[in-house]
């Protein structure tokens, strides 16, 4: 079953296991780490693209100065109510865009960031040249993307226990879309044939993944993300035994009691547009 066209739906409950579970134990660390890089950017005008459910939105907006403006786009717009409705620590505007076709002028913003969001675009060039376009001379666009799922303990963990629960058609979401585009040269090369003429900085920053047990872990992959949907339209298990089977797999790697897993990412920064 080829699930590449729902791979980016998050819709449902999604959203809220996503902030819940997802965000804490896998998105803050890189939150933070993207906002202290917008802060050295120092940008007067910036726009984030694929924000979810606005984790580095909140990180920015406490850590860039009041007078820069934010602007928070995602194209999923579940997500984006979600984001509106925690809110951040000053005014962001939150506006519904799609990243192939950004609904805005030519040269307006500093920097264009983008947190985990790159590997859900269905036309990466598209989508870089997109960002390229809405940037002024000077800008600069700065996006992180995970690294292989191996180098991801728990992803890793939870798409071999499927594997193992559903033998005939193993839900692939993880390895296929969030890990899927860490290949640093195949992304120079999109950057390439979007437009960019600078060769893109590439920092690989591993950290920890820690959540108070296993099964936190489990419903944070199998029921905040759309792994869920291919959990759901499998034939047999469902998505309580699913979740119960990737909490035992993690359990029996890690122990009972509080979890600690490494995670892996790479930071890409295109200067001088």
């Amino acid at each position: 079953m080829d699930g590449s066209g729902t791979d980016a739906v998050f819709a449902g409950s999604i959203p809220e296991f996503y902030d819940d579970y997802l965000v804490p134990l896998i998105f803050e660390p890189y939150a933070e780490d993207l906002a202290a890089r917008l802060v050295r950017l120092d940008p007067a005008r910036a726009l984030e693209i694929a924000a979810g459910t606005g984790v580095v939105t909140r990180a920015a907006a406490r850590a860039l100065p009041e007078h820069v403006e934010l602007v928070a786009t995602d194209l999923n717009q579940a997500m984006l109510d979600h984001a509106r409705a925690v809110g951040a620590a000053r005014p962001v505007r939150w506006q519904q865009a799609d990243a192939l076709r950004l609904p805005f002028a030519d040269a307006g913003f500093d920097v264009v960031f983008c947190q985990f969001g790159a590997m859900f675009f269905p036309d990466k060039v598209r989508a870089f040249g997109e960002a390229r376009r809405v940037l002024r001379p000077g800008g600069t666009l700065v996006f992180n993307v995970w690294d292989r799922i191996e180098q991801n303990e728990f992803a890793d963990i939870v798409t071999t226990a499927l594997a193992g629960l559903y033998p005939a058609d193993p839900p692939r979401f993880l390895a296929r879309t969030p890990h899927g585009y860490s290949d640093l040269d195949a992304i120079a090369e999109d950057l390439a044939r979007a437009g960019f003429t600078t060769a893109p900085r590439c920092e690989t920053v591993a950290a920890h993944s820690r959540a108070a047990s296993a099964r936190a872990v489990a419903v944070a992959y199998c029921q905040g993300t759309p792994l869920r949907t291919e959990i759901e339209q499998r034939p047999g298990a469902d998505l309580a035994e699913a979740t119960a089977v990737c909490a035992t797999a993690i359990t029996q790697r890690f122990g009972p009691g509080p979890v600690d897993g490494t995670i892996q990412a790479h930071v890409v920064t295109v200067p001088g547009v």
